[in-house]
């Protein structure tokens, strides 16, 4: 038996007893599992022993530390000040990044933005910003770096050289069932800021039925965990607790996600919900890489937005990437809409069906092109009245079937009851 499977097995067991891990076991357990000294069976063993007794502040401090550091930590140039990234725990109609990204530096904040694809019910921002012709997201490490420095911020997928023990280690968590750990998940996101040289990372915390964390005071427990890990290792981390019982904006699905975000930007007709929760998170950002006290940079955000800074940047950072905006399609193909049965008032939405149905519904046509204009634009919120038969929801790129109607019709209830429309904006920890 060798030494790394001997330190397998008895961290394993001492967790299901209770004990806890020095940073020196924890980071000999990471460099086993990269290394392929400890295989997938003795490694899920320890996940579940995690899943089961959990982890301290201080456990969590050195897994984070230890995947960030198994590959290439990014360095920036002292004179860009503090590097600032954002995080999403993953939502449905979720394009704040779209806007926040741009907003913040457009009042002065860098912004190193990785970013993911879609994840199950959810969709991901790379998936987004790619339906602009020949927009760039596989930027290498030097090239997001030099972007960064010239034009204020870059959105990028996530480098193969950054946190590699993480991406393998949430590959086995996924086929495992060893996901819902606050220690786990925790350490995996930070891990991930931390390799991209992240000074300040702002979270937007989900909660709610379209989110992985279902109450709210689970998200609010991850939230404070987060930062607390955060401090341990110096870095300051501000964590935004947002409602994911409805799809955040109007429309669900890539191309339809990018054309809302693009009007928040131009000032024209979007959600209200959408750009409240990305005005906070850029604020947020800007308070990050400013040192600044909660809130206090909103009114330079709102400013930025009103007067079209933000829109600005954006279309100097879609340039940055080799993005053709202008070729950009913003007519969408309606191939049928859902009806009201009766009248009555919203009373709630599904928001996992809502993301699952459109995840689907991609899935189904025949090229990725196609697959980026398919989607869901909803026409009634919860909370607001609804005639029999005027449209509650729209859907494009796809064909309308009477199943797909079916299952929309069930993500959308309609009852008597009045109903306070949600306000997706919970709290800022």
């Amino acid at each position: 038996m060798t030494s790394a499977v001997s330190l397998a097995r008895f961290l394993s067991e001492a967790k299901r007893a209770g004990g806890e891990h020095s940073p020196q076991e924890i980071a000999g357990l990471i460099h086993a599992y990269q290394a392929h000294d400890i295989d997938d069976d003795l490694m899920t063993d320890w996940l579940r022993a995690v899943c089961s007794a959990g982890m301290s502040l201080a456990e969590t401090a050195a897994l984070t530390q230890a995947m960030a550091h198994s590959g290439r930590i990014l360095e920036w140039p002292l004179e860009l000040g503090t590097i600032v990234d954002k995080h999403s725990t993953g939502g449905v109609g979720d394009a704040v990044t779209l806007i926040a990204v741009p907003l913040a530096a457009a009042c002065g904040a860098k912004v190193a933005k990785l970013s993911g694809r879609a994840l199950g019910h959810t969709g991901g921002t790379l998936d987004k910003l790619e339906c602009i012709p020949g927009l760039r997201t596989d930027l290498s490490l030097d090239e997001f770096v030099r972007q960064v420095g010239r034009v204020g911020c870059a959105v990028a997928a996530a480098s193969a050289e950054l946190a590699p023990a993480d991406k393998a280690l949430y590959a086995l968590r996924d086929r495992t069932a060893t996901v819902q750990s606050p220690g786990l998940i925790a350490a995996s996101v930070l891990s991930k800021k931390i390799a991209g040289g992240a000074a300040a990372i702002v979270l937007d915390v989900k909660t709610g039925s379209g989110a992985f964390m279902a109450s709210q005071a689970e998200a609010e427990d991850l939230g404070r965990m987060m930062i607390q890990v955060g401090r341990l290792l110096g870095k300051r981390v501000d964590v935004l607790i947002t409602d994911m019982n409805e799809p955040l904006a109007d429309s669900v699905g890539d191309a339809l996600e990018l054309d809302e975000a693009l009007s928040v930007l131009e000032g024209g007709g979007f959600s209200a919900s959408l750009k409240d929760v990305a005005i906070e998170v850029s604020t947020a950002l800007v308070d990050a890489a400013n040192g600044s006290p909660p809130g206090f940079s909103k009114g330079a955000v709102d400013e930025a937005l009103e007067h079209g800074a933000g829109r600005q940047k954006f279309l100097e950072m879609v340039g940055a990437q080799g993005g053709r905006l202008l070729e950009l399609r913003r007519d969408f193909h309606a191939t049928g809409q859902l009806a009201a049965a009766r009248d009555g008032i919203v009373q709630a939405i599904d928001t996992r069906a809502i993301g699952e149905l459109v995840a689907k519904a991609k899935g189904a046509v025949a090229s990725s092109d196609a697959a980026r204009t398919v989607g869901v634009r909803l026409r009634r919120r919860a909370g607001q009245r609804v005639r029999k038969g005027e449209a509650l929801a729209i859907v494009f790129g796809v064909e309308f079937s009477p199943a797909l109607g079916e299952e929309l019709r069930r993500a959308v209830l309609i009852g008597d009851a009045p109903r306070t429309p949600r306000r997706f904006m919970m709290k800022r920890l």
